[in-house]
């Protein structure tokens, strides 16, 4: 069936009941996040189940999902009506399974922590000598020393070969 004028919102009033702002409804719909349909004057309309969808997203993104996650996941579900118990358990198991790898993520960053982002010396020109020659962008983006090694073996050990002398002791070292 479809929705009644009554149950179409503006783009206007979905910011408002939703509390994005209308060019995150516009970017959102441009993703597949949720949908609309026009009005003779070329208005966006959009059904009231989409309020049900913006809060999937929004959801998804407190838990650390992407966009693209939350999209695979709303692709699996109705876009016409509320999903039953068996469809929201099954957008469930997937999302159970990447907060748990999100968990695993933040319990390693967790225990690097004492190790500052990189190599705890918590100072641009001493990680210099730890990562001398930027050896780390061979690992790729991101910080690959917080999420890659153990918590007790740390990042790379010393200066590399190109590092040149270390830096002068602390006086009373």
């Amino acid at each position: 069936m479809a929705p009644s004028r009554h149950d179409l919102l503006s783009i206007g009033q979905l910011a408002e009941r939703s509390g994005l702002a209308t060019s995150a409804l516009r970017y959102y719909e441009s993703l597949g996040l949720i949908h609309s349909t026009r009005t003779a004057g070329n208005q966006r309309r959009y059904p009231r189940v989409e309020l049900r969808r913006i809060a999937f997203v929004r959801a998804a993104q407190q838990v650390g999902l992407s966009l693209e996650e939350a999209r695979a996941a709303l692709d699996r579900l109705p876009h016409d009506r509320a999903p039953s118990s068996r469809e929201w358990d099954d957008v469930a198991v997937t999302w159970q399974q990447r907060i748990d790898q999100q968990i695993d993520e933040l319990h390693l960053m967790r225990d690097k922590l004492t190790e500052c982002i990189g190599c705890g010396c918590l100072s641009l020109t001493r990680c210099a000598l730890y990562n001398a020659g930027d050896r780390a962008a061979a690992q790729g983006p991101g910080p690959c020393y917080l999420l890659t090694r153990e918590p007790d073996s740390g990042p790379e050990v010393g200066p590399g070969p190109e590092a040149g002398p270390g830096p002068e002791p602390a006086p009373g070292d």
